[in-house]
C-alpha cells in the first residue's frame, strides 16, 4: 500500500491538510506558472521542502484580505528568494545603506 493511502485512514486530518496544500499549490502554479515571483527563474517542484530552489508559498498582503486561504494574497517563490526579502523594511534598508556609506568613507580615509 502506498504511504498516502495509509495516511488517509490512520491520520485523516493530516491527509486532508496535505491534499488542501497540494490543491493550493496547483492553483498557484496554474495562475502564476512555474517561475519564482521575485527572481523569475524556474522553481523545481521535485526537491524537498528545505532546499534553496524548492517552492515556498509567500503571503503578499495579509492586511487587505482577512481570509487566510485566499489565492489572491499568495504567490510562489524560491525558499532562498523569500528568505532574502524578510528583513527589507524601510528601517533595515536605511540602516544597511548608512553602514555601507560609513564603510566606504572609512576606506577612502585610510587610503589618503
Amino acid at each position: 500500500m502506498s504511504r498516502l493511502i495509509i495516511a488517509k485512514y490512520v491520520t485523516p486530518w493530516k491527509y486532508r491538510r496535505a491534499q488542501a496544500e497540494l490543491q493550493r499549490l496547483s492553483g498557484l502554479r496554474q495562475r502564476d506558472g512555474d517561475n519564482c515571483r521575485r527572481c523569475r527563474r524556474p522553481i523545481r517542484f521535485d526537491l524537498p521542502s528545505g532546499h534553496d530552489k524548492a517552492p515556498l508559498v509567500e503571503t503578499i498582503d495579509s492586511g487587505s484580505n482577512p481570509e487566510a486561504g485566499a489565492l489572491d494574497s499568495l504567490c510562489l517563490t524560491h525558499v532562498r528568494c523569500n528568505a532574502a526579502g524578510e528583513d527589507h523594511t524601510g528601517e533595515v534598508t536605511e540602516r544597511t545603506r548608512r553602514r555601507s556609506e560609513a564603510a566606504l568613507l572609512s576606506r577612502s580615509r585610510k587610503r589618503a
